[in-house]
């Protein structure tokens, strides 16, 4: 039976600090390092066949700690930009309750929560959506479809666009969707690829 995992990396500096962070590469807080270690620890028993992350730091430091810690450092892991966080544009690096006194709290949440809406020079959940699948469809759901265990460590937006995809989630009921950092879900498939049991670990 064909196993898919998302594990959302633990939290980065800019996590901490409330800093949109977007594609700018940060690396993990010592609590994000423990949170991915816990993942590890409620995953223990998993074996996988390969692996997939974005090319950002804190998912990739997320993804090392948790093989290391469950003995499978050995793992096909591939990296792409297609898994990466959603692109803030103008407004990454810049701290969420600042920007909403400038802006207006509710331009900021809409920005932040929207299906559609594009914050100024980025992009969209939408967006952020088509491309995770597109590499989803294209890279792993083959190795899903020959029976095989599969670990994908990203971002929140990024599995939060992947979980709208597998679970038939609408636009609405994606903006209650929050994946906690180090959070994981696990779906079990059947033959055909579809949904058995999914658990959130």
């Amino acid at each position: 039976m064909a196993q898919l995992v998302l594990v959302r990396h633990g939290q980065s500096v800019y996590n901490l600090l409330n800093l949109f962070t977007g594609e700018l590469d940060v690396e993990l807080t010592p609590l994000g390092e423990q949170q991915a270690h816990d993942a590890a620890t409620r995953l223990r028993g998993f074996r996988f066949d390969v692996a997939f992350t974005s090319v950002l730091r804190r998912a990739n430091e997320t993804l090392r700690i948790i093989l290391e810690d469950l003995g499978q450092t050995a793992l096909s892991i591939h990296r792409n930009k297609a898994l990466n966080e959603r692109n803030y544009g103008q407004l990454q690096g810049l701290n969420k309750a600042e920007t909403a006194r400038q802006y207006g709290a509710g331009q900021v949440q809409q920005w932040r929560r929207s299906y559609n809406l594009v914050p100024p020079g980025g992009e969209s959940l939408a967006q952020t959506r088509t491309r995770a699948v597109a590499y989803y469809e294209a890279h792993i759901r083959p190795h899903l479809a020959h029976d095989q265990h599969v670990l994908v460590v990203a971002h929140g937006n990024s599995l939060r666009g992947l979980a709208m995809y597998l679970e038939g989630l609408s636009a609405q009921q994606v903006l209650d969707l929050e994946i906690p950092t180090g959070g994981a879900r696990v779906y079990d498939l059947t033959a055909d690829l579809r949904i058995e049991q999914l658990r959130v670990l």
